[in-house]
C-alpha cells in the first residue's frame, strides 16, 4: 500500500525562509517541514512565469516541449496529449483532489484546471479569490484602493475571509475525508501569497519594523545588463500605489522608502503563508497520517524584491527562476514517529522561535521539471520513461530525471573527494544543470516584455545554472515554428557564482564564450 502525497505549490514564493538561512524572516512552520526533510539549495524553476512554469513541472516537459510560454494555450491541443503528474497518480489508483491555484487557471489548463484528466473531483477554488485585485486596501486617505502593498483587516474583507485561508480550511476537510473513506489520495494545495498583491491580515506587519528592512544588496541596474534581459516590472507599476509614484519606464528606480515597504510587505505575506501551511501540515498530524504521506513543498518561480533595478519575476535571475524545494518521506527522510507522536506541531510565529536545521541538505542543482518521476519513484510508482528528443506524440515520458539518487546527503561528500566513480551513470550525472528560459518580444524593455504574447515573441534567453555559473544566450526566435537561432546570438550574460552570489557583473563579453558550448 503506497504513500499518499501532499504537494504544497506557491506562487512567487522565492526562498526567504530560514531554513535557507534568511535571517530576517519568520518561517518556523515551513522551517519545522524542512528540519524532516531533505532541502535542495539549488532548485530552479523552467520558466519564471506562472502558467508555463506550472503546465511545465505537472508535465514533466521543458516549455520548449509544452510549447506554452504565455498564458494563452492548451498543451493537450497545442502540443500533445501529455500526461499530467496528478493524472498518472490517479491512472495508478489515488484519488487526486486539487486546491487553491494549482493549475494557472484559464485557457492553458482548459478553464477546468485539466479536470477529469488530472483530478478524481472538480478543483476547488476559494470564493474570495475574485476580489483579489478589487479596492479593498485602505490608503493613507482613509479610501480603497488597489494597491500594490496591502496589509488588510481580515474582518472588513468581502466573506471575512482571505483565499489561501479558505485553501487551507478546505484542504483540511478533505484530509479529513480521505481519512474516514481510508483513500489513498494525491492533494495538491496551491497557495496564492506572495503572489501580487500583497494583501495579507495586516498584524503580520508587527514581526517586520520597518526599521530592521535593508534595501536589496544591489538595488541598482548592472552596467553590463544586456537591455534584453532587463524586465520593466510592467504589473507592478499597475498597481494603485505605484502608478501614484509616477516613476519613470522603463529603468526609473523607485524611491528607497517605498522599496522597503514592499520588501516588509513581501516577508508578511511569506509570514502570513506560513501560519497556513503550518495549519495544513497540522491536520495531516490530527488525522494521523504524518507517517503515511510524503509531502512536497516548493513555488512555481521566485520574485525579484530589488536587486538589480528590478521587480516581480520575468527574468532569468537567480531571483526569479530560484526555489524552495523539501521533501518531507516517512521513513526516508525522518524515522517514524510511534503512532500518535506529532511530527508537525502547529508553532505561532509570533512567539519567539528558535531557528530549526534541515534534516538533509543537498547543494545538487535541481529543475521543477523532475517533479513527476521523483515522486512517482518516492510513491513506489513506475518511474515514466526519459523523453526521447521529439516527444510531441508520446503521452507518457518525463524531460526531467528523478532527483531520489540525491536524498542521501552524506553519500554526497564521499562521492567529491572520490576522483573516479565505479557507476557511469552517477558519474555522468555528477555535474546536474538546471536549464530556465525566457521570451521577449524586442531587444529593448517594451511594455510587453514581462510577458509577451506567442505571435510577439522575437528573442528566447535560454539560461544553464550550474554549481560555479549562469550563463544566458539571448537567440532569434520564431514564434511560428517555435524555432530559436543560436548563431543569432542577441546578447549573452555570464555570472561566476563564487565571485558574484548577485549576479551583478557580467563577464561574458571578456571571456571566451565558445569555450562552453
Amino acid at each position: 500500500d503506497g504513500m499518499n502525497v501532499l504537494f504544497i505549490v506557491v506562487d512567487d514564493l522565492r526562498p526567504v525562509l530560514g531554513c535557507y538561512g534568511d535571517k530576517l524572516v519568520r518561517s518556523p512552520n515551513i522551517d519545522q517541514l524542512a528540519s524532516q526533510s531533505i532541502v535542495f539549495s539549488n532548485a530552479y524553476a523552467q520558466q519564471a512565469v506562472c502558467a508555463p512554469s506550472r503546465v511545465s513541472f505537472l508535465t514533466g516537459r521543458r516549455p520548449d516541449t509544452t510549447r506554452l510560454y504565455d498564458f494563452y494555450s492548451y498543451w493537450r491541443i497545442h502540443a500533445g496529449n501529455y500526461s499530467t503528474m496528478p493524472q498518472y497518480f490517479k491512472e495508478n489508483g489515488y484519488m487526486t483532489l486539487s486546491v487553491g491555484k494549482v493549475f494557472h487557471p484559464g485557457v492553458s489548463s482548459n478553464y477546468s484546471d485539466d479536470y477529469p484528466y488530472s483530478w478524481s473531483i472538480p478543483p476547488f477554488h476559494p470564493s474570495a479569490e475574485k476580489y483579489e485585485n478589487d479596492k479593498t486596501c485602505r490608503g493613507k486617505d482613509g479610501q480603497l484602493h488597489a494597491n500594490l502593498v496591502c496589509p488588510v483587516d481580515v474582518s472588513e474583507m468581502p466573506g471575512g475571509t482571505l483565499p489561501d485561508i479558505q485553501s487551507t480550511e478546505e484542504a483540511i476537510r478533505l484530509l479529513n475525508v480521505m481519512k474516514t473513506n481510508k483513500q489513498k489520495f494525491f492533494l495538491a494545495v496551491g497557495y496564492h501569497k506572495p503572489h501580487i498583491p500583497l494583501r495579507y491580515p495586516q498584524e503580520f506587519l508587527k514581526l517586520y519594523p520597518l526599521e530592521n528592512i535593508t534595501l536589496a544588496p544591489d538595488p541598482w541596474v548592472p552596467e553590463k545588463l544586456p537591455s534584453v534581459a532587463y524586465n520593466p516590472w510592467t504589473d507592478i507599476r499597475q498597481r494603485d500605489d505605484v502608478e501614484a509614484l509616477n516613476v519613470s519606464f522603463p529603468y526609473g528606480p523607485l524611491p528607497d522608502d517605498f522599496q522597503r515597504r514592499i520588501r516588509q510587505s513581501y516577508y508578511a505575506a511569506v509570514s502570513y503563508l506560513d501560519v497556513q501551511v503550518g495549519l495544513l501540515l497540522n491536520a495531516l498530524d490530527d488525522v494521523g497520517l504524518s507517517n503515511s504521506t510524503i509531502v512536497v513543498f516548493t513555488a512555481d518561480h521566485g520574485w525579484s524584491l530589488g536587486e538589480h533595478g528590478e521587480w516581480a519575476k520575468y527574468s532569468n535571475f537567480d531571483v526569479a527562476t530560484r526555489v524552495p524545494l523539501m521533501f518531507y518521506v516517512p521513513g526516508m527522510t525522518t524515522s517514524p514517529v510511534n503512532q500518535g507522536g506529532r511530527i508537525f506541531p502547529y508553532i505561532d510565529p509570533f512567539s519567539h522561535v528558535l531557528g530549526l536545521v534541515p534534516q538533509g541538505q543537498s547543494k545538487k542543482v535541481v529543475e521543477l521539471v523532475s517533479l513527476f518521476s521523483t515522486l512517482a519513484e518516492l510513491a513506489g510508482l513506475q518511474v515514466p520513461p526519459a523523453c526521447p528528443e521529439t516527444s510531441f506524440h508520446i503521452a507518457l515520458c518525463t524531460e526531467g530525471a528523478s532527483i531520489v539518487r540525491y536524498f542521501n546527503p552524506s553519500e554526497e561528500k564521499v562521492e567529491e573527494e572520490k576522483d573516479e566513480c565505479d557507476d557511469t551513470y552517477r558519474c555522468f550525472n555528477e555535474e546536474p544543470v538546471a536549464f530556465s528560459q525566457y521570451p521577449r518580444p524586442a531587444d529593448t524593455p517594451q511594455w510587453n516584455s514581462d510577458k509577451p504574447k506567442l505571435k510577439d515573441i522575437r528573442i528566447m534567453g535560454y539560461s544553464m545554472r550550474t554549481v560555479d555559473c549562469r550563463y544566458t544566450v539571448w537567440v532569434r526566435f520564431n514564434p511560428n515554428n517555435f524555432s530559436a537561432n543560436f548563431e543569432d546570438v542577441h546578447a549573452g550574460e555570464l555570472y561566476m557564482v563564487e565571485t558574484d552570489p548577485n549576479q551583478d557583473y557580467n563577464i561574458y563579453n571578456n571571456t571566451l564564450h565558445g569555450f562552453f558550448l
